[in-house]
């Protein structure tokens, strides 16, 4: 993992956004994608609510994610799943309802 004595919060929560892609892309083929399989695999180990997706739910988010429908989610699509995730833990936080 790339690190810095000067690391701050923030950088340390990006270098752990990438590396975490990068721990499980490449599994199935291309180094740089994640396939299905590899997204239900960072879902379920890094993610609380991994756990409790059933298959249909993996199948609806990749889907969603793959823009371009190769079957595979590149760095891009990922951060969009990334973005949408934080949104909602902020919403959560803030206390919204929407």
């Amino acid at each position: 993992m790339w690190t810095s004595a000067m690391e701050t919060p923030l950088e340390k929560a990006l270098a752990t956004l990438v590396c975490t892609f990068h721990k499980y892309s490449g599994k199935e083929g291309d180094k740089m994608t994640l396939s299905k399989g590899e997204l239900k695999e960072l879902v379920k180990n890094e993610l609380g609510l991994g756990e409790k997706m059933k298959e249909g739910s993996i199948e609806k988010l990749m889907k969603s994610l793959d823009r371009n429908s190769d079957q595979e989610i590149d760095f891009k699509e990922y951060s969009v799943f990334l973005t949408t995730l934080c949104i909602a833990y902020n919403d959560f936080f803030r206390g919204d309802s929407k």
